[in-house]
């Protein structure tokens, strides 16, 4: 078995619990951004599909692309690095079943192997899923991966470590219709739907970049897939599939977290790799919130633009504000000067690490069960909570404990705007999410020590 990405690069992930950070100092110069997480991982589970190699470049070093490769690995699938840094190469002509103990030992707290399911189906006939892990931002019901599942024809055993599927008549084409545009809900659609017989129709479905960008991967593998009005995706079962070569989309959601905390810190950062036309509603806030921008041929300069201004955002599925760039976003408004409102109508669990930005000095008062005054773009849901900030508050150092990976990175920002010390816990789950984190906090500045 070949070494894992990850730990030829163990250098530059977060190797210790602990960050002492200094904070008060602006954070200036250059980062690079690779392929997105949310792409990559799923990229790697088509390779499955093919009947030939795979070539996936500007894969990034995280803990989650570890963790596939690993499953990839223990699947029979051959994992090769290729002609350029960051590439890799997937032969999966040797794809065989896997023990369930070993699978449930390389998943960890990954919740990519439900993904495996449609390809192995149609690959081996079977697939062994075990519990899901994954950050705890909230309910996230696999439901939808098996309703879905179950039309294209798979049989579901829900066993007390797991989940058993087998496909004894082969998969079909389906009908689907999504209760609500999961991005999962779809890849899982889209990685089922290309080689079952017939055609299937997903209405409702997500059509984030990463989904598109998956699409065009698989349209290179020789599957059919046509996007049509109103989130419908068609797609036409093909019998086989061939690899494909693809350069992955950038990770607007990391691009997102550097611009942030140039506006938390009150200094400038180039974001290298970054492009306009993916992170177009994010722009339009953070020049709002009191943010300028540059676009540049190689990425995004960002930086204030004086004093920052409350905002009201409403995050959303694609094309709107996402979920994933409030947090970061929530640390930039505890600056700005008056009353914000962050309405969070994706996940249910996602404004727990508020509480550490109360600690260090935020004014910062969150509605369970959000707000239902004043005029709203999105349509309220059950689950949505409401963040009121109230600023600007300068905040100061204090030991906190990473919740997750996006609050976890909005708590190390907030350390570094804050004056004093603080002690960050829990940073290693940074590794799933920011390729080479240290070394870019090193670039720009920051002043911290791991500790343990």
């Amino acid at each position: 078995m070949t070494t894992p990405l990850h730990e030829t690069t163990l250098a530059s992930k977060p190797s210790g619990d602990v960050l002492a950070i200094r904070g008060g100092r602006p954070l200036h110069g250059r980062v690079d951004v690779k392929g997105a997480k949310n792409l990559a991982t799923k990229a790697m589970v088509a390779t499955l599909l093919g009947e030939t190699a795979s070539t996936l470049r500007d894969v990034p070093d995280l803990s989650d692309v570890a963790v596939v490769r690993s499953l990839l690995e223990v699947h029979g699938v051959r994992v090769t690095e290729g002609d350029e840094p960051g590439a890799l190469v997937f032969d999966p002509s040797d794809v065989e079943s896997a023990h369930f103990e070993e699978i449930d030992a390389h998943a960890g707290a990954s919740r990519i192997p439900i993904l495996f399911c449609g390809p192995l189906l149609h690959r081996l006939g079977q697939a062994f899923i075990p519990d899901l892990g994954g950050c705890r931002i909230g309910d996230r019901p696999i439901d939808f991966h098996l309703d879905a599942l179950r039309k294209f024809g798979a049989v579901v055993e829900k066993l007390p470590s797991g989940i058993r599927l087998s496909a004894p008549n082969g998969l079909k084409g389906a009908n689907i219709h999504l209760p609500y545009p999961s991005v999962g809900a779809t890849e899982q659609v889209l990685l089922t739907a290309v080689r079952a017989q017939g055609q299937t129709e997903l209405r409702n479905a997500a059509i984030e970049p990463e989904i598109m960008d998956l699409i065009a991967v698989l349209q290179k593998m020789g599957a059919i897939i046509s996007y049509e009005p109103n989130r419908v995706i068609l797609i036409e079962g093909v019998s086989t599939l061939r690899g494909y070569d693809h350069r992955s989309i950038f990770d607007r959601n990391e691009a997102a977290s550097w611009a942030c905390a140039a506006l938390a810190t009150d200094g400038e950062i180039f974001v290298g790799g970054a492009k306009q036309q993916e992170m177009l509603t994010f722009l339009n806030v953070f020049r709002k919130a009191g943010g300028w921008f540059d676009v540049r041929e190689d990425g995004i300069l960002f930086r204030r633009d004086g004093e920052l201004k409350p905002v009201i955002v409403e995050t959303d599925v694609h094309p709107g504000f996402m979920t994933d760039w409030q947090q970061p976003l929530v640390v930039a408004l505890t600056q700005a000067h008056g009353r914000s409102v962050v309405h969070e109508t994706v996940y249910e669990n996602r404004m727990g690490f508020t509480q550490a930005l109360v600690k260090m000095g935020a004014d910062i008062v969150v509605h369970p069960h959000g707000l239902q005054d004043g005029p709203r773009r999105v349509a309220r849901r059950d689950l949505e909570q409401a963040a009121v900030i109230t600023g600007p508050t300068p905040l100061h150092g204090a030991d906190i404990v990473v919740p997750d990976l996006r609050g976890g990175y909005s708590h190390v920002i907030a350390a570094l705007t804050a004056t004093g010390e603080s002690k960050v816990s829990g940073v290693d789950i940074l590794s799933r999410g920011y390729e080479k984190f240290l070394d870019k906090l090193t670039a720009l500045g920051a002043d911290f020590d791991v500790i343990g």
